[in-house]
């Protein structure tokens, strides 16, 4: 954990991190999906058995890093979370991103490793850790831009869930800002500024 200066403090459980409103590093990975010359941004769907933020749309694959983890070991939340393996080196930094998230009881503030990675893999290739991913959905990035820069008010994702019978059921629906887990509006307008820096402004798309 960490004061307000990013000095290191000395280390609390995640419970008493999120109770005490401490600083914590995360890391977070956006995959984006070229296809047929259009970009797609996946989402995860959040289990409903989460503790926080239960079956809303989040970050391709995210998590605390542990006390005695440095960044790179962050990778190992996606093959944890989706079942797909991934190299680090692969991974495209987007930086450092600082917000807080406050409700009843919990305070989360995140210094988050944010991370763009380009996929090629289909949605057969994912591999769901249940009891933390319900499951995986897809946008187009223009229509996950303009939700997040107030230019449109709801946009249709696709892809599939889990059930709790265990069965895998297509989704396909229109969604508003409610939907997402509740990161601040400024977190996501300065990712997907960064996405659209490192991935798509080379291309012109």
């Amino acid at each position: 954990m960490f004061d307000d200066h990013r000095n290191q403090i000395g280390i609390a459980t995640r419970s008493d991190i999120h109770r005490l409103g401490l600083w914590h590093e995360v890391f977070h990975c956006w995959f984006i999906r070229n296809e047929e010359g259009i970009d797609y941004i996946y989402l995860q769907l959040r289990s409903k058995s989460k503790k926080d933020y239960p079956d809303l749309l989040d970050i391709t694959a995210a998590g605390h890093l542990l006390a005695d983890e440095t960044i790179l070991d962050g990778v190992r939340e996606i093959e944890e979370e989706i079942g797909v393996s991934v190299d680090f080196d692969e991974l495209i930094s987007l930086g450092e991103i600082r917000y807080c998230v406050t409700k009843e009881g919990f305070i989360d503030k995140e210094l988050a490793n944010v991370f763009l990675y380009k996929s090629e893999y289909t949605f057969d290739d994912f591999t769901l850790q249940l009891e933390e991913v319900a499951g995986i959905v897809r946008a187009k990035f223009t229509d996950f831009a303009q939700l997040w820069f107030l230019e449109k008010d709801e946009i249709e994702i696709s892809g599939f869930e889990i059930t709790d019978a265990g069965e895998k059921c297509s989704i396909r629906k229109l969604v508003n800002r409610d939907k997402f887990v509740p990161h601040e509006v400024s977190f996501y307008k300065e990712v997907i500024r960064k996405l659209q820096e490192h991935c798509f402004a080379r291309r012109g798309g």
